[in-house]
């Protein structure tokens, strides 16, 4: 019997998505022999050209504020998202479509990894060079890895993510929808407590 399958819409550059990566590793550990977990990038700002206005930076770090009270994540604020910093989550995502083609078994802590560099280290995880420096922490030569993440076919997977999306309706980040057979069942849309997700998943899948 297949097992239900757990698609957990997110994106490396969403700030709720890392104030849920506590909850969606605890749901992965706890449910890992009841449930396949599949990772679909969504897309936060893909294609964003024009750089952050002070306005649209100063919305967005309130934004990790709320964030960082809500859940207790670590976040930097000192000199994130500098002058000049263009808010496009294209290549975060495309990385973590790349390094799946390449180690799919580490996937979701490549993806935790993009998420610490951005959030807690102040990187700029847009930048083709610092993705590939965190895609050599697995063991890829980073050569290697901008040769995936450059491909063709990589941006193709990648708007396909996009993609399937929009296909499920999900409209923000984190998304959780489950698949039993034929059945999908939206378990949240948006932050919450691995505790009320508990009760949800339980009464689903036992």
């Amino acid at each position: 019997m297949l097992k239900p399958v757990l698609r957990y819409f997110a994106d490396p550059m969403c700030s709720w998505c890392w104030g849920f990566s506590p909850v969606i590793e605890a749901v992965r550990e706890q449910y890992k022999d009841a449930l396949d977990v599949g990772l679909v990038l969504g897309g936060l700002r893909p294609g964003t050209r024009e750089p952050l206005s002070q306005e649209q930076r100063q919305e967005i770090l309130h934004h990790w504020q709320s964030v960082r009270q809500t859940t207790g994540q670590e976040i930097r604020f000192e000199g994130a998202m500098p002058e000049g910093f263009v808010y496009d989550t294209e290549p975060a995502c495309r990385a973590v479509v790349a390094f799946s083609l390449l180690d799919p078994a580490n996937v979701f802590g490549f993806f935790k990894s993009i998420q610490q560099a951005f959030y807690t280290a102040g990187q700029n995880v847009c930048e083709a060079g610092v993705l590939a420096g965190l895609a050599r922490n697995y063991a890829i030569d980073g050569d290697e890895f901008l040769r995936v993440f450059m491909r063709e076919d990589t941006r193709r997977r990648t708007l396909f993510h996009f993609q399937l999306t929009h296909k499920y309706g999900v409209r923000g980040f984190p998304t959780l929808i489950l698949q039993q057979d034929n059945h999908y069942h939206l378990l949240s849309s948006g932050y919450c407590q691995f505790d009320d997700l508990r009760i949800k998943l339980d009464s689903l899948i036992n």
